[in-house]
């Protein structure tokens, strides 16, 4: 049966978590616009995907994650490795191509990673990350060490084989393994509601035997709700679940679409429905964080962004000597 979340019940986050939460958010914001910003100028090399409007998926979500935990993310990574806690300054300088990025410059935008913070990688290839994940979570159970394993994947992996195969895998071999299909409406220019069979993704979990839920992706606290209950289910030997995040990316496909196919969507979300707003806004409205508290995180980020920019313009290139490094694992 598919659960519908569209507002959450009152969280029990202290106000710490909720500060920390918020940092996620405006973290992942304002990386993607400065990234934004940058790729205009020309020195980014590749494709850029932007995350930006979608915060509140990887934040709800990863705040229940510890290091047991690992992730795989979509060609739109950014916002998952920053949520997971990859270093933004090793992210940048990955982004700019450059060697103190954290896949020393060989990854780039659409497959950037940090294992050590079990982000097992953005991945160009679409449908990519649930199999991994299946494989990660089978090393949990067979350890027995409490991890789970969280797929993020896009409407358009959703009709995909890999994640279908992985979705019946998961419920067969009965797998901690946490299912997040963040639909933003369109596969490149294509709408979900052209290319998905069904009304809503989460439906499809009832074929795989196991639960679905819908959430409103603009709303932190519900995302957080549905993914705490899936994770705590899926650590406790109940096996997996489906989450279906709706909301809306606020750039293009890829930095350079014009979004023809779009008409107000953007400024409407902007306006009325962004996640970093709603938050603000619940959480001082309640008293539990004041004003003044988030505008000093606002600051703090805005400098660390600046610095992290400056630090991966100034960083050197891999050279030629480095083009057979990291390739191959040696035991």
């Amino acid at each position: 049966m598919t659960e519908t979340l569209s507002s959450a019940a009152s969280q029990e986050l202290t106000a710490d978590q909720l500060l920390a939460a918020y940092r996620v958010m405006r973290t992942i914001r304002d990386f993607e616009e400065r990234v934004h910003e940058e790729f205009a100028g020309g020195d980014i090399p590749g494709f850029v995907h932007l995350y930006a409007g979608e915060e509140a998926s990887a934040a709800g979500v990863c705040a229940h994650l510890d290091e047991r935990d690992a992730i795989a993310s979509t060609h739109r990574g950014h916002g998952h490795c920053i949520a997971k806690g990859v270093d933004v300054s090793a992210m940048m300088a990955e982004i700019y191509g450059k060697v103190t990025g954290s896949c020393r410059g060989k990854g780039g935008s659409m497959h950037i990673a940090d294992l050590s913070k079990g982000m097992l990688g953005a991945n160009g290839i679409v449908g990519g990350g649930p199999p991994l994940i299946c494989g990660r979570a089978l090393a949990s159970k067979h350890k027995g060490d409490g991890g789970v394993a969280v797929a993020f994947f896009g409407d358009g992996a959703s009709n995909q084989g890999t994640t279908l195969e992985s979705l019946n895998l998961a419920t067969v071999w009965n797998l901690p393994a946490i299912f997040v299909a963040e639909n933003n409406g369109y596969a490149e220019s294509t709408s979900s509601s052209w290319s998905v069979a069904s009304d809503d993704i989460a439906d499809r979990a009832a074929a795989f035997g196991m639960p679905g839920v819908i959430v409103d992706g603009f709303d932190f606290f519900a995302v957080h709700e549905a993914a705490g209950e899936a994770i705590a289910r899926a650590r406790e030997g109940g096996g997996p679940t489906l989450i279906e995040v709706k909301f809306t990316r606020y750039f293009g496909h890829f930095e350079g679409d014009q979004q023809l196919y779009r008409a107000n969507e953007v400024a409407e979300a902007r306006e009325r429905l962004d996640c970093l707003k709603r938050f603000r806004a619940r959480v001082t409205e309640s008293g539990q964080l004041s004003a003044e508290q988030l505008d000093r995180i606002d600051s703090e980020v805005a400098a660390e962004i600046d610095a992290a920019v400056e630090a991966a313009k100034a960083a050197p290139k891999p050279g030629p000597d480095d083009l057979l490094t990291d390739v191959y694992v040696s035991y």
